[in-house]
Parts: C-alpha cells; structure tokens; sequence
C-alpha cells in the first residue's frame, strides 16, 4: 500500500471526500517526522514504533574502485514492529 492508496483507502472507509482524507493522512505523516526530527519516539499501539538512529562516520571502501572513501554521520529512521502486529502476521500463515 502506497500514500494515494492509504488516502483513498481512508476516504471510502469513513464517507470524507478525497482531499478532507488527504489533510489527514499529510497531518498524520507530518507530525510524525516533526516529533522525529525533535528526537522523541513515536509509538502507535498495536503497530509499532519508531525512533531515529544517530550513526558515526567511518572509513569505507568504494567497491568498484577499491578506493577508501570517508562516510559522514548520518540519521536514520528505525521501525520496530509491535507485539500485536507480530501476533497477527503470524496468525495469518
């Protein structure tokens, strides 16, 4: 499932017009990666979680040309799957 899909999905689940249900999935996305950047985590109950992962630089290796290249730090999202959603995938088989 994609955005528009979601989107589409939400409008015809609760009778709103396509783009009342556009604000809200943009609204939900929005402060989702605005209490990310903020470093807090965010935990949706019964699907999971998710934080932001600080990673060091490092030395590295470009593999086609052997050559050492030098990695900046980076931020990454990190998604970990709730204990009910793992139940349920696992119920499903």
């Amino acid at each position: 499932m994609n955005k528009s899909e979601l989107i589409r999905t939400l409008s015809e689940e609760t009778n709103i017009p396509i783009e009342e249900a556009t604000i809200v999935v943009n609204t939900f996305i929005d402060n989702m990666k605005d209490s990310l950047l903020a470093g807090d985590r965010v935990e949706i109950r019964g699907f999971g979680s998710f934080k932001i992962k600080d990673y060091g630089g490092y030395s590295g290796r470009n593999p086609k040309t052997g050559k050492m290249v030098d990695v900046e730090p980076k931020r990454l999202p990190f998604f970990r799957a709730g204990k009910e959603l793992k139940e349920f995938l696992n119920e499903q088989q």
